[in-house]
């Protein structure tokens, strides 16, 4: 069995798993935070008695985990001493003060609150689980300015004693405490290994682990990731990668498209009602970039980018038709993006995320990747944690013969929905209006719209 915990904004989540992916427990508990205009921070404390809360409801029914995993939001970090008490309010990833990657919000700490010790979210837990302090991951590290390339973090980098230590996720790195099975319910002795991000822990949930899979989780925002058998490289920055366990690149990217655009479209809409009228309009009268937020990040990088209508939708229906197609298209120009930079994207993909339970829409983008799509059965990034957990305690030699987290995730990971895809060349004319229009704006570099075109005469032909 196999504990899997997630530090999400909003409340923290905690699954036992078996042997073969099924679940045998679960809990949860909420969070809050304090937004004060740009700044956006948590309580340490209210994370740790959230994660009691969750684990001592996914353990009550008596099931034993043999080793677990941490997962947290990406850039989320605080400031603890030796002994990992913290010394800062938690400063999480959309905090304003010190955006982007890199150690900016590192040093914004060490300024406000220092001198101190960097952890991550996930890291601080950890702490708390094990008595005393453990190494980070290098995918929690990214977003502090760790360089994969290198194994160090990278100039201007973190003043000597705040940088935590490095290890690759998966590592054993742990037990947990006494304390700990007292306060959370977690039997002492069970291992600890090094967790990865969120949006890595998705991943893992999908079973995306061969070189050219990928998976798009689609919610309020679309994100892909994808894996590569070396790093890939962007010059750009649009694309970063994280380090698997395997060996392998981790590349991916966030795009601002998604279920936010729809609902402040439609704040009060049935989008099951609106989706069985969206099946006359194919294509939409209009094309869409369903931003939902002013500024980019993939696939390009534009601050100033705006969601935009090109056309007069004819009707309500039209323009929620319009809106769907438009978060398809732009997930196919991602796609395309990642060809450009030489990533290999005809493996197979698999869509999670809030998106997933409207059949309609799921067929639709399936239909405008021109791809078969699989739907996981579960995709919770506390299930991917629980799989780390298993692959991690297997390599340690505590489940027999050392393997490989893909095939950990092979044995764990259940597959609910197989979707074909019906014939997509009338796609290719609003495609090549989105791509043409995303390049007159200057969003778009005239070499990826290039490519977008040359692809698309390749899969459908000139419209």
């Amino acid at each position: 069995m196999w504990l899997g915990i997630d530090l999400g904004t909003q409340s923290v989540r905690a699954q036992v798993t078996g042997d073969g992916g099924e679940l045998l427990g679960s809990g949860s508990a909420p969070l809050t935070g304090e937004r004060d205009g740009i700044r956006h921070e948590q309580s340490p404390a209210d994370w740790w008695n959230a994660v009691r809360t969750a684990c001592a409801g996914a353990l009550r029914d008596g099931p034993r985990p043999r080793a677990l995993a941490v997962c947290s939001t990406s850039g989320t970090v605080l400031l603890a001493d030796a002994r990992g008490r913290a010394l800062s309010p938690g400063v999480m990833y959309d905090d304003g003060r010190a955006p982007g990657r890199g150690p900016g919000r590192a040093r914004l700490l060490l300024a406000e609150y220092g001198p101190g010790r960097v952890l991550h979210q996930a890291d601080w837990i950890t702490a708390r689980l094990a008595g005393r302090l453990l190494p980070t991951d290098s995918s929690h590290a990214l977003k502090t300015g760790y360089d994969p390339a290198t194994g160090g973090f990278a100039a201007p980098g973190l003043p000597a004693g705040a940088a935590p230590d490095v290890v690759l996720p998966g590592t054993v790195i742990g037990a947990t405490s006494r304390e700990a099975e007292a306060a959370a319910g977690i039997p002492a002795g069970t291992l600890i290994v090094a967790g990865m991000t969120d949006g890595c822990a998705a991943q893992i949930a999908s079973g995306a682990l061969a070189p050219g899979s990928w998976n798009t989780v689609l919610g309020t925002t679309l994100v892909l990731k994808g894996v590569t058998a070396e790093p890939l490289h962007d010059p750009s920055g649009v694309v970063y990668s994280h380090l698997s366990p395997d060996g392998t690149s981790l590349p991916g990217g966030a795009s601002g498209v998604g279920g936010g655009a729809l609902r402040a479209a439609f704040p009060a809409a049935d989008p099951a009602a609106l989706d069985t009228l969206a099946r006359a309009r194919e294509p939409a009268g209009a094309v869409a970039y369903p931003l939902g937020s002013r500024g980019e990040r993939f696939p390009f990088t534009a601050p100033e980018a705006t969601g935009f209508l090109l056309g007069t939708p004819a009707s309500d229906a039209d323009h929620w038709a319009a809106l769907l197609q438009g978060v398809a298209l732009t997930e196919r120009l991602c796609l395309d993006y990642l060809d450009l930079l030489g990533a290999p994207v005809h493996g197979p993909v698999t869509f999670t995320g809030g998106a997933v339970r409207s059949a309609y829409w799921t067929r639709l983008r399936a239909e405008i990747l021109g791809r078969t799509v699989r739907i996981p059965a579960a995709s919770e990034p506390a299930f991917g944690m629980a799989v780390l957990a298993a692959y991690g305690a297997g390599a340690a030699g505590a489940a027999g013969a050392p393997g490989t987290l893909a095939a950990t995730a092979g044995r764990m990971v259940r597959v609910r929905e197989v979707i074909r895809p019906g014939d997509g060349s009338r796609w290719a004319g609003p495609y090549l209006v989105l791509v043409d229009e995303l390049e007159r704006r200057g969003w778009l570099p005239p070499e990826v719209a290039a490519h977008a075109r040359t692809r698309t005469e390749g899969a459908w032909g000139t419209p």
